[in-house]
């Protein structure tokens, strides 16, 4: 994936990336994935320097890439530090996930672009975070790994990435096996089980919309646990308890269309059973 491949039509300098990249300056990342964005970031060191760029005597873990370098200073907010974690792993999974069937058509960088609102100006750093996943030999489970312990105990936002992977997969018109192998191993990563795989699925899978799937119950529950579960759903999964757990906001669409999912289901089974 080429820079200009990951870039909207249009720049915004609130962006998330352009938070990550800029104004969380003095925050190290650590993990697997932090190791990963400073491989990243030293190649973009190495090439301003070889490209005698103004200012290419600094390394790039200051201002210019949000001080995730392995001497940046500890500083951060957990909110901010969550947030970055959580949208540089979304890459590094996509990127992943790329390998999985072994090319990245246009209408997945597309999928990439609308979920992830990368601006012009950050475009070329999204993507060497991206180029360098794809590069790097290791597999995809330890980043899966990281994500799974920040996010442990709030499993609406695991579904929510799962969710990002399974559009970005189906962009193409469908999600191939290795496709879905892989995303079935993200989900046992994150513990999320088969009912939430399945809920997720649903969303995506043409033919697979059953609501009961999507509500994550089998059809002879009462009607007091589908109250029950759907009162859950929806509390788990409102985006303003997301962004308040850390969830980037341009991640919230995905939530909201998650939510549109449940909804559309809930109100299926409701006519069917005569609730009230």
């Amino acid at each position: 994936m080429v820079a200009e491949d990951v870039s909207p039509a249009g720049s915004d300098r609130n962006s998330m990336w352009g938070k990550i990249f800029g104004s969380f300056a003095g925050f190290a990342m650590g993990g697997p994935i932090g190791a990963l964005f400073g491989v990243a970031a030293g190649h973009a060191y190495d090439q301003m320097r070889d490209d005698g760029e103004p200012g290419s005597c600094r390394p790039p873990w200051g201002e210019g890439w949000g001080g995730f370098g392995p001497f940046a200073a500890l500083g951060a907010s957990s909110e901010a530090s969550r947030q970055m974690i959580f949208s540089v792993a979304v890459i590094v999974l996509s990127a992943k996930m790329a390998k999985a069937d072994g090319v990245v058509n246009r209408a997945e960088i597309d999928a990439f672009k609308e979920v992830f609102r990368v601006s012009t100006q950050d475009a070329h750093k999204v993507a060497r975070i991206f180029d360098q996943a794809k590069r790097e030999p290791g597999g995809f489970e330890p980043y899966a790994q990281q994500v799974e312990r920040l996010f442990r105990h709030e499993p609406a936002v695991l579904e929510d990435l799962l969710a990002s992977l399974f559009y970005i997969a189906r962009a193409d018109g469908e999600i191939d096996r290795l496709e879905l192998a892989f995303l079935k191993r993200v989900a046992a990563i994150f513990n999320l089980g088969n009912l939430a795989f399945d809920r997720v699925r649903s969303m995506f899978i043409k033919g697979e919309g059953d609501p009961y799937d999507v509500l994550g119950l089998s059809e002879n529950v009462s009607d007091e646990e589908v109250k029950r579960t759907y009162r859950k759903l929806i509390r788990e999964h409102h985006p303003d308890v997301l962004m308040a757990r850390g969830v980037p906001k341009s991640f919230i669409e995905m939530a909201t269309q998650k939510m549109a999912s449940i909804n559309s289901a809930y109100d299926q089974i409701e006519r069917e059973r005569g609730l009230k």
